[in-house]
């Protein structure tokens, strides 16, 4: 993509009501624009990461065993009256009334919508396990919208149903969720570390958030630090096998948010195993027996010939709020750092003089390399000053800079910089080109 075509409306500073990193930077990349409190429109940059985030969630979802389809945003308020719901949400819910006077809502989550479709076409053991997600726009109504996406009232997520016969079944839907957010967390660049937590309005008792440490944290967590450095178990695991020790290897070790944090448990560690911090919720899962599906009548065979309740488990991913949360995790005082999983563009490259016939022709024969090679590549091909450039790049956060000026092709080089690392090299073009598409010079 040239720059000069893009829609890219970089601030130079950040609104006053930014009050946190994660909120400014998105703010002054171009990457959202708030419409209403809480409430943002994506712009095309934004849109970009948010599409590879959701991607990979989709990936590791499908990996391990989750069906996808779509439910709609607005549900029959009957639905969530049959689970005893709908009055004692709160105020949260957005609730409408159509012309012809029907009760609906906006979901803020879809238990109830999944369960009803569940118990529509299941009846027998035979069928089960399943496992029902989508990726879908949500609305609470939050009192005090605030920190961008952090908290905001229209939000992307990633919700999961699983449907088993028995506890035992549910514990081995539980188990592979657990494992798989793991491995989806790791593949962004982050490290979540699982914590025991309130199961709150969605009910349950058995309940993990998966929390990325920051700074600007919404609350307090408490952890062992060994739970920090863990790898992420990986792709290869057996999924229907028995995943009980790579959960346990998690939950072995103390790990609370400060609604579920026993201080004596955790004065047992030894003090310089404990680490104490701010955290940022990005995934929640719960395992909540027959919460829904007995009130809703979604029962199923068993091989006795008995009907019972099915056993259902939840499992949220912030899919918009995942952004915030990378960028709380990876920046510098020049901007945004991706991790080239959801980089919005792998390359940048920086044409320091525009116009100039040897810059412009390196320029346009590395971009169209990049291209060919399925590179995702951002040609900044304006004639704003070099300084405004880089400051442009740094802001945005692309991997990798390439960067062409007319003095280091009259010695037959551009230049290469990291923007994690901020490591320059001066090589010729093809060796360049080699490096940023994987292929031996």
């Amino acid at each position: 993509m040239r720059l000069s075509r893009y829609f890219l409306p970089v601030l130079k500073e950040a609104p006053s009501d930014a009050q946190i990193v994660s909120h400014q930077l998105m703010l002054r990349a171009g990457m959202i624009r708030q419409e209403a409190a809480g409430i943002y429109a994506w712009l095309p940059l934004g849109l970009r990461v948010l599409n590879k985030v959701e991607q990979i969630v989709r990936e590791e979802m499908d990996r391990a065993g989750a069906v996808e389809l779509l439910m709609p945003t607005l549900q029959l308020a009957d639905l969530w009256r049959e689970s005893g719901r709908y009055d004692a949400y709160g105020p949260e819910m957005l609730r409408i009334t159509d012309r012809h006077e029907r009760e609906l809502l906006y979901g803020p989550t879809n238990e109830e919508m999944v369960t009803e479709i569940f118990r529509a076409s299941v009846r027998s053991y035979k069928d089960l396990p399943k496992n029902l997600y989508h990726v879908q726009w949500k609305f609470r109504d939050e009192r005090r919208p605030r920190f961008g996406v952090m908290r905001g009232r229209e939000f992307l997520m990633k919700d999961a149903y699983s449907f088993d016969l028995d506890a035992e079944g549910a514990r081995k839907s539980y188990n592979r969720m657990f494992v798989a957010y793991l491995n989806l967390y790791a593949r962004m660049g982050l490290k979540a570390v699982p914590m025991r937590a309130d199961t709150g309005p969605i009910g349950g008792d058995l309940s993990h958030e998966f929390i990325v440490l920051a700074e600007t944290g919404e609350s307090a967590v408490f952890c062992h630090k060994d739970l920090v450095e863990m790898d992420p178990p990986g792709a290869d695991v057996d999924w229907y096998g028995d995943l009980q020790p790579l959960v346990d290897q998690r939950t072995a070790l103390y790990a609370a948010t400060e609604e579920m944090h026993d201080e004596a448990a955790f004065d047992a560690i030894p003090e310089g195993d404990r680490l104490s911090a701010r955290g940022i919720e990005v995934g929640h899962i719960f395992s909540f027996g027959t919460k829904y599906s007995e009130p809703m009548k979604a029962y199923v065979m068993g091989p006795d010939g008995k009907e019972v309740p099915a056993q259902m488990g939840s499992y949220g991913v912030g899919v918009s709020r995942l952004l915030g949360a990378i960028i709380e995790a990876s920046h510098d005082e020049g901007g945004i750092i991706w991790p080239e999983s959801v980089a919005p563009f792998h390359v940048g490259i920086v044409n320091m003089r525009q116009g100039d016939g040897a810059c412009d022709a390196a320029c346009d024969s590395a971009y169209k390399a990049l291209q060919a090679a399925g590179v995702d590549v951002l040609y900044d091909d304006t004639d704003a000053r070099g300084g405004a450039k880089f400051a442009t790049m740094d802001l945005i956060g692309l991997p990798w800079q390439l960067i062409v000026g007319p003095k280091g092709i009259a010695d037959g080089v551009v230049e290469l910089k990291n923007r994690k690392t901020g490591e320059r090299v001066s090589e010729p073009l093809d060796a360049v080109i080699a490096r940023l598409t994987g292929k031996a010079a």
